[in-house]
């Protein structure tokens, strides 16, 4: 990992891999990476769900030891590598699933690491102070459990930025910014990396490495696949070398909509189930047949209060009728219920809502799909149970050891792609998504995006929550904003910009 920019004959690499090798039972995960990255180097990480990225992110971060291989850290062998060390070297590493406790606040989990004296108030000044300089607003009181996963990112990027840390990892970080915002953060890395900071950069927003990154390393199957300047590159010929194959692109023909609305919500209101949460604030919108309609906003906005009421984890007895699905009111009824109808939900948080982690994908299967004839008299075909994994593993491409895997074995863009899958298996007449592509590499990306698109087109109504403005620009047949609990008016795809909409969701309803 060399940067071109940036590299002179006396600069010693401010992190140096040699040889790092990391095996699993049944993969090797990293095979002989050897790769150095410069003092005020913005470094891209770029490969598949399941290349090795996470895996070798943690072994530079010292979460996990490499079988073989040496990590030198300016120019010095890093000994009895773990976290601890790596911070005391000025590593900060943001992991894909968050490291945070769930029951005590943001600034309570952010004083467990930085170390030093033990003063809530004033470091609730700095978390406050550093959140805002970045734009990313949060609030120190706010316990961890009331947070979306975009918000708990906001956490662990504030976290490590306290530190003055001098290589940073980050993993995805614009998946909380809207567009406008996302210029800003650039330019906190560039200043960051003008000072010396080196930063590995993962994304999946090839077009974000493009603008940013002075490099970008490619792994494919745990091996380096080749190095680049991205900016003189093209998104395809980077595609290309992360996936092996050329980038399928999407196809959709015009959406033919049902003469009915599939799913209906009127006026919908509701308070927030804990104070920290956002009002439901009057919403009303349809979603016919045959068409996907997406909601785009910053996190925070109300998208997870909204989606807990369409998916029954939230009830509304007073007002049945605010929800409807197939024509009938469905606000009072719980989960299991609506999905008897025809509902199928994918929820943002693949860990401990999506999928249980420490139970087999087959297990996890039964969660979901024990209607498709899993239950027999009261008892689970696990034969039936694992037919139904192995076929959405094959489906959606899961790179797993099988069936009998644990869910918390899976790299967070695999197991996204199993639940996506399992919950399109069923067919369901109305599916909503909540970040569906969220961590998942580019090829997976647009197998997810089309198979959402083909659906639709069997006259499935899809809604799509998502930060991702190119996706929604990209699947979508109309596109609804949420700013502060509220809806925006429907914007046709084809009548929009990424302007309107970006400014839409920083402010109150058009």
């Amino acid at each position: 990992m060399t940067g071109s920019g940036r590299r002179s004959a006396d600069m010693t690499p401010r992190l140096e891999l040699r040889g790092i090798r990391k095996r699993y039972p049944g993969v090797v995960a990293n095979d002989g990476i050897s790769a150095s990255v410069m003092p005020g180097e913005i470094h891209a990480v770029l490969g598949e769900n399941g290349a090795g990225k996470s895996t070798l992110m943690k072994i530079i971060y010292g979460a996990v030891l490499a079988d073989e291989g040496e990590i030198l850290c300016d120019g010095e062998p890093i000994r009895a590598h773990n976290p601890a060390v790596s911070r005391a070297l000025g590593i900060e590493m943001v992991y894909q699933h968050f490291a945070l406790f769930e029951s005590v606040t943001v600034v309570e989990n952010i004083a467990l690491s930085v170390g030093g004296r033990f003063d809530l108030a004033a470091l609730s000044g700095k978390i406050s102070e550093v959140s805002e300089r970045y734009g990313l607003p949060i609030d120190p009181a706010r316990l961890v459990h009331t947070l979306s996963v975009g918000e708990r990112q906001r956490v662990e990027i504030v976290r490590c930025l306290l530190q003055n840390p001098r290589l940073l990892i980050l993993d995805e970080p614009t998946s909380v910014l809207t567009p406008q915002a996302v210029p800003r953060l650039f330019e906190t890395l560039r200043q960051l990396a003008g000072e010396g900071c080196s930063i590995l950069y993962i994304s999946h927003k090839l077009h974000e490495v493009q603008e940013l990154c002075d490099t970008a390393t490619v792994l494919r199957n745990g091996k380096v696949a080749g190095t680049v300047d991205p900016r003189a590159a093209s998104t395809e010929d980077i595609a290309r070398l992360m996936v092996g194959t050329e980038l399928p692109e999407t196809h959709a023909v015009p959406p033919e909509r049902s003469a009915e609305p599939v799913l209906e919500v009127q006026n919908l209101s509701a308070e927030p189930a804990d104070r920290f949460g956002t009002r439901i604030a009057d919403v009303s919108f349809e979603v016919f047949g045959g068409e996907i309609v997406g909601i785009a906003g910053i996190s925070g906005n109300g998208q997870a209060e909204l989606a807990g009421l369409l998916s029954g984890e939230r009830t509304l007895n007073a007002t049945p009728g605010a929800i409807r699905m197939f024509g009938k009111p469905v606000a009072h009824l719980g989960a299991g219920r609506r999905r008897r109808l025809g509902f199928a939900f994918v929820p943002e948080e693949r860990l401990g809502r999506g999928a249980v982690p420490p139970h087999q994908l087959s297990e996890n299967a039964i969660l979901t799909g024990h209607r498709t004839g899993m239950i027999r008299r009261g008892l689970v075909d696990r034969r039936r149970a694992r037919g139904y994994a192995g076929s959405v593993i094959e489906r959606f491409d899961v790179r797993t050891n099988g069936v009998d895997s644990l869910a918390q074995s899976l790299s967070g863009g695999n197991l996204q792609k199993y639940i996506v899958g399992r919950e399109i298996e069923l067919r369901p007449g109305i599916l909503l998504v909540s970040q569906p592509t969220w961590g998942v590499d580019v090829g997976a990306a647009a197998y997810i995006r089309q198979t959402l698109i083909d659906i639709s087109r069997t006259g499935a109504a899809i809604l799509v929550i998502s930060e991702e403005l190119d996706e929604l620009f990209e699947i979508c047949d109309r596109i609804l904003v949420m700013c502060e609990g509220s809806l925006s008016r429907s914007l046709e795809r084809g009548q929009t910009t990424y302007e309107e909409v970006g400014l839409l969701m920083t402010r109150a309803r058009a």
